[in-house]
Formats: structure tokens, C-alpha cells, sequence
């Protein structure tokens, strides 16, 4: 079956198509033989049939015996156009009358009086067609007849006679080969055309397809436009319409990557040149005090650098990593956030907690980019709280999903603020110094990789920002 599925669809044509084809020729031929068997028994019956009755016609009881004239004449041209031997029997039922061929065989079962029985037999090596009848004869007991063409007897009350007529079926085979064989030259020529006319169908109904393909082959790698779908035929038209699709997809992806780089190299240049302008300026400095100091700068430069790199990184993969759904406890996945960055809110002296409805919170999500985008709330919560401050992270879920949150008594952001942050390099008005602009994102990000959103709101107890990323359970 795979085999099938690779090959091209004239291999598909030939290997299910032509087996199936000769099958139901085969099954046709078998009934054309069926019905030109029963047709010409029905036509060489009749002449059968005639034999028997003209025999019958001439058996009487009107001399008050059994009278019976053989017709040589019929019989002799019913021999001829029978194209074989003739075999024929008069019979009386008290053995008195016998009349030509007296073992032709019988017919299985009793005779019904008055109705004839039509029957195949053997016959001296031969297969034979017969016909037989059997009719009552009454009348009173009477001498031979004079009739030197006849035969007569005595028949007793109720008394019958039987008479069976013979031929042999050789022209009725005949026939039936001949109706057969131009039958199956038919259907061979039938078949023959059919598979004609298939291939040809199928090479103008793919002709779209190639032209399709040519299409396709002859853009450059760059071009990412609509295949245009308006003059193919309406069965194409969703694949060209997955095809488009798809190419929207990638052309999403190489964009998503062109502003990776872009973001990256823009990011690292300016760390760079920051380091390179530190370190010429420390090599040039004759005072060791103020070298020391630009050690020191150096070291926070590379501890940015760094920083931006991971969040870089993150958000490199928050926009193009498969989401492998998969059951996560939330709310281990906060107490091991809020163990990552304890060292950073103990140095801020922060309250630092966690808060959970339940001890087990039970989700489907990807629980790494799910932490990646926790850890990037909770640490721009970080930032900006103030000494002593108050941060706490939480999880909820309900019957149409759930969500993550981080609320901070900091300064909070203005409406405007909330509604343009999220989105790269953006930062806001009471943003620290060193930061990117890149946390939110990468959160924005993962929320909608999960099908959910972000919002940032105005804490409802005071100053501060409620950073909240939901997403459903579909």
C-alpha cells in the first residue's frame, strides 16, 4: 500500500484500476454466456417442443385402440435444422406400444399428465437436449389397427402414453461459443477504449496540476505571493488555498527570523561597542582607582550582555519553538520561579511570595516556555519595585482556562502605557537602566503561542501593575 501511495497515478490507474476492470468484464462475459445459453434454449426448445407435439398430434385412440403415425417427413427436417442426430420414443404405460428409441433417457421425478418437461441427458457418449410428455388415453379395449404406417393397442381405463423427443446439443453449443466470442470481442474493444479514454481524462484533468507545478518550479526562492487559483478547476482550488496558506505560514516564519537577527545584531552590536569603548578607555587610564571603576562597568556591561542574549534567545524560541501541550503543575512551576529569583528580590529586600488556590494546580501548556515567560514577568516586577517592596506570583484555573500573574506595589504604568508595552524594544516611562524592552514580549509571545493573551492592569489596592497571561483549555 505505501508502495501504491509513491507511485505516480498512472502506476495507481494500472494497478487498481485495470484489475477491477477485468474482473467486471469477466463477471459480464460469464452472465452473456448465462443468457445466450438460456436464449438459445428457448429458441431450439421451440423446435423441440414442435417435434413433440406434431408426434402427439398424430397419436389416436379414435379406432378404440392406440393408433399411433410416426411423421418421418418432420422428423427428418427437424434433423436438419438441428444440425445433429434426432432421437424420438412413443411409449405406452402397459409396454404394449414402443416406438423408437427405447432407452433415451427418463426425466428425474414423475411426469405431470398434459405438461411437457424439458431436460439435459447423455446419450450414447453425447449430450442431448429432450423433450418429454405424457397424456392420458381412454377408451375401450380394441384390435390392431389397419394402418400399415401405425401401431395399435388395447389400452386399459386410465391408461397414458409418453412421448420423448431428442436432439443433440452441439448446435446449441455452437451457437453459444460464437455469441460468446463476439461478446468478448466486444468488451475487449469496450475495455480497450475505456482504459483509452481514462488515461486521456486523466492527462487533461492533470494538465492544471502541471501547469501548476511549472508555475511553482519557475518562482524565485524569495517569492512568497498567493498562487492565483481563479482558472483551475474547482477540486485544485483547495489545494492551491493549503498552498497559500502555507507559504503565508513561512513567510511569517522568515520575517519572525529576519527580526531575530535583526534584533540580535542590533542588541550585541551595541553591547559590543559599549565593552570595546570601556576597555580602550581602561587600557589609556594611568589611575588604578578609576581602572578599577571601569572594571566594574565592564563587569555590569557583560552582566547586560548577557541578559539580553538569554532574553534574545527566549524570545527566539517563544516565536518559532513547537508548543509541546503536555499536563504541568502550576503551581510547582511558580515555587521553582520564585526559588530562581529569590537572590534578587532578597537583595532588594522584597516580599517575595506565592500565592495558589490549591496546593496542586493541574494545567495543559508548555511548561519551559510557560516558565520562561513567568520568570521574565517576575523579574521586570523585580525591577521595578522598589526597596522593600511587595511582589506576589499566582496561578487560577477555571472551566475556560488558566492563567498566571504577578502583581508589584512599583509605580505602575499609565493606560497609554499598558495598552502600547508587550511589544519589542518598547519600555516605559519609569524603565531602569539596562533594560531591553524584550521581557514583555517574550511573555506576549508565549501567551499567544498558547492561543491566550496578556494583560497588564492597574492594581485595585494602589499603586502597582498586575501583569496577568491567560490562556484556554482548548
Amino acid at each position: 500500500m505505501q508502495r501504491l501511495r509513491r507511485a505516480s497515478l498512472w502506476r495507481l490507474l494500472a494497478c487498481l484500476l485495470l484489475p477491477l476492470l477485468a474482473v467486471v468484464t469477466g463477471v459480464e462475459l460469464w452472465m452473456t454466456r448465462h443468457d445466450a445459453l438460456e436464449a438459445a434454449n428457448a429458441a431450439y426448445d421451440r423446435s423441440l417442443l414442435g417435434a413433440l407435439k406434431s408426434i402427439d398430434a398424430n397419436i389416436s385412440t379414435a379406432s378404440g385402440g392406440l393408433s399411433a403415425e410416426l411423421p418421418y417427413t418432420m422428423l427428418e427436417f427437424f434433423e436438419l435444422t438441428a444440425s445433429g442426430r434426432v432421437y424420438f420414443r412413443v411409449a405406452s404405460s402397459d409396454g404394449l406400444v414402443e416406438l423408437g428409441n427405447a432407452d433415451l433417457p427418463l426425466p428425474l421425478g414423475a411426469l405431470e399428465t398434459g405438461v411437457p418437461r424439458f431436460y439435459d441427458a447423455t446419450y450414447f457418449g453425447e449430450s442431448v437436449r429432450l423433450a418429454a410428455y405424457r397424456r392420458a388415453v381412454d377408451g375401450p379395449a380394441a384390435a390392431t389397427g389397419s394402418n400399415p404406417g401405425a401401431t395399435t393397442a388395447s389400452p386399459p381405463e386410465s391408461a397414458s402414453v409418453l412421448v420423448q423427443v431428442a436432439e443433440s446439443t452441439q448446435s446449441r453449443q455452437d451457437f453459444t461459443r460464437r455469441f460468446v466470442r463476439r461478446a468478448a470481442l466486444r468488451d475487449g474493444l469496450v475495455l480497450a477504449l475505456m482504459v483509452l479514454g481514462t488515461g486521456a481524462t486523466l492527462a487533461l484533468a492533470l494538465r492544471p496540476l502541471a501547469r501548476l507545478a511549472r508555475e511553482v518550479q519557475a518562482r524565485s526562492p524569495d517569492d512568497m505571493t498567493p498562487i492565483a487559483g481563479d482558472d483551475l478547476p474547482a477540486d485544485i482550488r483547495p489545494l492551491v488555498t493549503a498552498v497559500n496558506a502555507q507559504m503565508g505560514r513561512t513567510q511569517g516564519l522568515v520575517a519572525q527570523q529576519r527580526q531575530f537577527l535583526d534584533d540580535a545584531s542590533h542588541q550585541l552590536r551595541t553591547h559590543l561597542t559599549t565593552l570595546q569603548m570601556q576597555i580602550d578607555y581602561a587600557r589609556r587610564e594611568p589611575d588604578a582607582a578609576r581602572v578599577q571603576d571601569t572594571l566594574a562597568a565592564l563587569g555590569n556591561e557583560i552582566a547586560r550582555a548577557t541578559r539580553s542574549t538569554q532574553q534574545l534567545l527566549a524570545l527566539g524560541r517563544s516565536d518559532t519553538a513547537a508548543v509541546d501541550l503536555a499536563p504541568c503543575d502550576l503551581a510547582a512551576l511558580l515555587r521553582t520561579v520564585a526559588l530562581e529569583l529569590l537572590p534578587q528580590a532578597r537583595a532588594k529586600q522584597i516580599d517575595f511570595g506565592i500565592h495558589t488556590a490549591t496546593a496542586d494546580i493541574a494545567a495543559v501548556a508548555d511548561s519551559g516556555l510557560l516558565r520562561e515567560a513567568l520568570t521574565n514577568l517576575a523579574a521586570n516586577a523585580i525591577a521595578y519595585t522598589p526597596q522593600r517592596g511587595t511582589i506576589t506570583v499566582s496561578a487560577a484555573g477555571d472551566s475556560l482556562g488558566w492563567s498566571l500573574s504577578v502583581e508589584d506595589n512599583g509605580p505602575g504604568l499609565s493606560p497609554e502605557e499598558r495598552d502600547a508595552l508587550g511589544h519589542r524594544y518598547r519600555r516605559g516611562s519609569q524603565a531602569v537602566a539596562g533594560g531591553s524592552g524584550l521581557g514583555l514580549a517574550i511573555a506576549r509571545s508565549i501567551a499567544e503561542r498558547h492561543r491566550g493573551r496578556l494583560r497588564l492592569e492597574a492594581r485595585s489596592d494602589g499603586p502597582g501593575l498586575l501583569a496577568i497571561l491567560w490562556w484556554p483549555r482548548s
